[in-house]
């Protein structure tokens, strides 16, 4: 069945698609040391790997003490998406992880099951993230949780 979305990032996911979504990083973030964030825009650009890097960057994703923090972003317009990893955890995942997650995202996408794919993706990156930066329990939620928004 086709859902009909809004082309407004705050509106594109259901409020329980949202609560699926953040339940999803915070089990992830159980795991491990590293952050997971979700982003969502109304464009991203022809290049989108820039734009969702400029986002990076604004969410202050550069600033968690290992370098280890993820980004999903996307433009709910376009239905274009990216996934950041920062310096600290691209130097550690096997070639190919990457383009893993985004297969398993674009596999629910194809189905309009956004907040499937994207849950997915969040607790593998979780999982790869705890073999590289385990849980510890002197650690610090660094940054917020919940989905953020441009419009």
């Amino acid at each position: 069945m086709k859902i009909e979305r809004s082309k407004n990032p705050i509106l594109f996911f259901s409020q329980n698609e949202k609560k699926q979504i953040v339940a999803a990083v915070q089990e992830a973030e159980k795991h491990t040391s590293g952050e997971i964030r979700v982003h969502l825009e109304r464009k991203a650009g022809a290049d989108i790997i820039g734009h969702a890097r400029r986002q990076f960057e604004r969410l202050g994703m550069t600033q968690t003490e290992n370098r280890n923090g993820v980004l999903l972003f996307m433009g709910v317009k376009s239905r274009r998406f990216a996934i950041l990893g920062d310096q600290g955890i691209n130097e550690k995942v096997p070639a190919g992880f990457w383009d893993e997650m985004v297969e398993r995202m674009v596999m629910h996408f194809k189905q309009d099951r956004f907040a499937d794919g994207i849950s997915e993706a969040v607790l593998a990156i979780g999982r790869k993230l705890g073999e590289y930066f385990p849980y510890e329990r002197s650690d610090i939620n660094e940054l917020p949780d919940e989905i953020s928004y441009s419009l």
